[in-house]
């Protein structure tokens, strides 16, 4: 594998003639000869003066600043004059309002200066966290190798992480744990590909790749959309259909799912990856999306990905809730988007959590300090669904639904057959014109006359509308939606209208 140098890596990402350094002489205080000599010869090796360059510069004309280790200088380790360093650039970044973007490569703490070096790991993360705190993106590349101290701290702190192809990342470095135990560490662990199969990781992506998908990321994150007109929403008349031909058509294989609405109606997506915790449900996708100029952090559940050998588990709830925390950190709306069967029914499930990571859900929802929107696209069954519910206003595709129970379940129960399940469906009142009526959906988008014959179209007509109830959250003030959400409460306490 080529490694690339700090220098090669930002002509690389940075647009030319960009770059701007912010570094300053380091201060390696009073030390031993024999380290002077070591900083010497990495000068001299590396051409750098510390394993840390800092400054800014710019991606498709946005200001960034930008942190990188230099693996020529010492293995990229980080001592105590690096870590003054970095801390200095990452507190210039968030004080000058630009995202930043860090481009770890190293073996961790410096030894020649052990525990004081060490503990530094502490100012770097702190940093990194008031960063992220002032609402300014935090992205990481992590390079061949990134492991120990930096791998634990400012490596994995990433709003989004990537890596590059066949790295070495990971915690423990191999010849230490060969050191330490006798034997060598499993092969094939400590890779970017395994780490992004675990869902600890987003993506792998070459450096040559690096600027586009930052570029898409930022315009997602910097995106300020115009204040919609609100006559611009009309509400078209949707036909009456029957609540059993509702259901029947939401479980159509070919009607679309999250995946062609984001290729037909987003402006903008980058795919997202597992709870960066080891876990990663294809039940689920977590993404950041862009609907006309309104951002937003899409958790949508993935007809595709559920399947009956793997319906959608309690990891899938672990995933939304890392998109919940995102949407709050980056301060852009949260879109969830229900679609789902029904959440797993297994013991794995169970001794995963299910119950309580949709209660979880529910709490992280109704208290979020991010605006919310939820899209009931088609099947919405069970507690896998309403874990997604929540939010200041709910659309809903004609022909979507809810329910406690598959209708055919509910039949069973009260029937003790599934021959009434059109019958139960009706009398529990679970599509979303019902929804509607009863204050739980805000606004119905139309199928003319069913989603999966006009895909595209449809899924076109649904991206107008969402982008206009994001761009309208996005602008709404913390006030105007705690009002809202106090008028859906009164609503749900308010007992619906008998028949």
């Amino acid at each position: 594998m080529i490694r690339l140098s700090a220098a090669d890596l930002i002509g690389l990402v940075l647009d030319q003639d960009s770059w701007v350094s912010w570094g300053s002489a380091p201060d390696h205080g009073v030390i031993s000869e024999a380290y002077q000599a070591d900083l010497e010869a990495a000068r001299a090796k590396s051409g750098v003066d510390e394993s840390v360059v800092i400054g800014e510069g710019t991606i498709r004309g946005r200001r960034v600043a930008v942190i990188a280790c230099e693996f020529g200088f010492l293995a990229g380790s980080i001592g105590q004059a690096a870590a003054t360093r970095l801390v200095a650039g990452i507190e210039r970044a968030t004080a000058e309002g630009i995202p930043l973007l860090a481009a770890p490569v190293s073996g961790g703490t410096r030894m020649q200066e052990g525990t004081p070096a060490f503990v530094h790991m502490i100012r770097i993360s702190a940093a990194v966290a008031a960063h992220k705190s002032a609402g300014l993106p935090y992205l990481v590349y992590l390079r061949n190798p990134t492991t120990g101290g930096v791998m634990a701290s400012w490596g994995s702190l990433g709003h989004v992480t990537i890596a590059e192809p066949g790295a070495l990342v990971g915690f423990l470095g191999p010849r230490v744990f060969e050191a330490l135990y006798g034997k060598p560490f499993p092969a094939d662990v400590q890779t970017s590909e395994n780490l992004y199969a675990h869902g600890i990781i987003d993506g792998v992506v070459g450096p040559e790749d690096v600027a586009d998908l930052l570029d898409r990321t930022l315009s997602i994150l910097l995106a300020v959309p115009a204040v919609p007109d609100p006559q611009d929403a009309p509400a078209p008349p949707v036909p009456e259909v029957d609540t059993w031909d509702a259901v029947q058509r939401s479980r159509r294989p070919d009607r679309p799912g999250v995946r062609r609405l984001l290729r037909y109606a987003a402006t903008d997506v980058v795919p997202l990856n597992g709870t960066g915790q080891g876990e990663a449900d294809p039940g689920l996708m977590i993404a950041l999306a862009r609907f006309g100029g309104a951002p937003c952090v899409f958790l949508g559940q993935d007809r595709r990905g559920q399947t009956t050998d793997r319906p959608m588990g309690p990891g899938a709830l672990r995933e939304a809730r890392r998109g919940m925390r995102l949407a709050v950190e980056l301060g852009i709306p949260l879109l969830t988007v229900i679609d789902t069967p029904g959440a797993a029914l297994s013991p794995e499930a169970e001794e995963g959590g299910l119950a309580g990571e949709i209660a979880r859900s529910l709490a992280d929802l109704v208290t979020l300090d991010a605006p919310t929107l939820c899209l009931m696209l088609g099947q919405g069954n069970g507690g896998g669904a309403l874990a997604l519910l929540p939010a200041d206003r709910v659309v809903a595709a004609q022909h979507a639904w809810l329910s406690p129970l598959p209708p055919e379940g509910a039949s069973a129960i009260v029937h003790r057959d599934t021959d009434h399940a059109p019958e139960m469906a009706r009398a529990q009142r679970i599509r979303a014109s019902d929804l509607l009526e009863v204050g739980v959906v805000d606004r119905i988008v139309p199928e003319l006359p069913d989603a999966a014959d006009e895909a595209e179209a449809f899924c076109q007509r649904l991206g107008a509308v969402l982008a206009h109830e994001l761009a309208t959250l996005f602008h709404a003030t913390p006030a105007e939606r705690a009002a809202q959400r106090a008028v859906r409460a009164h609503r749900f306490a308010t007992p619906p209208p008998t028949r």
